[in-house]
């Protein structure tokens, strides 16, 4: 059963940058496409982006397109986030299904990591 855990959230002032870390365990991440994703106060969860091997690092939330990177590095996926914004506060979670492209759905989910971007 892979379990994954998010690490690397935290409170960062308007403008600057985090790197979150999702690890998994009971499996390797390498078999997995591993998502992002966040929940903002009262609003709806939604995807920022996707790594897989067959469409690499990608990210769907147009809002943080030009800020945000995915990669995956050593079994570990990241999201680095720069430039942050005051509306990029949320709930950063990761997610992972086993196939070797982007899916539509997850099968596992970590517990979250909090990004409060605050002056």
């Amino acid at each position: 059963q892979l379990k994954l855990v998010e690490s690397g959230g935290g409170k960062v002032q308007p403008g600057g940058s985090l790197r979150l870390s999702c690890a998994g365990s009971g499996a390797s991440l390498d078999n997995y496409a591993v998502g992002w994703f966040r929940q903002a106060p009262g609003k709806e969860r939604e995807e920022v982006g996707c790594v897989s091997t067959s469409d690499g690092g990608v990210i769907s939330e147009d809002s943080v397109k030009d800020r945000f990177i995915i990669s995956e590095t050593n079994h570990r996926v990241y999201l680095q986030m720069n430039r942050l914004k005051f509306e990029d506060t949320a709930v950063y979670y990761c997610a992972a299904a086993p196939y070797k492209y982007c899916p539509d759905e997850y099968d596992y989910w970590g517990q979250g990591t909090q990004v409060t971007v605050s002056s």
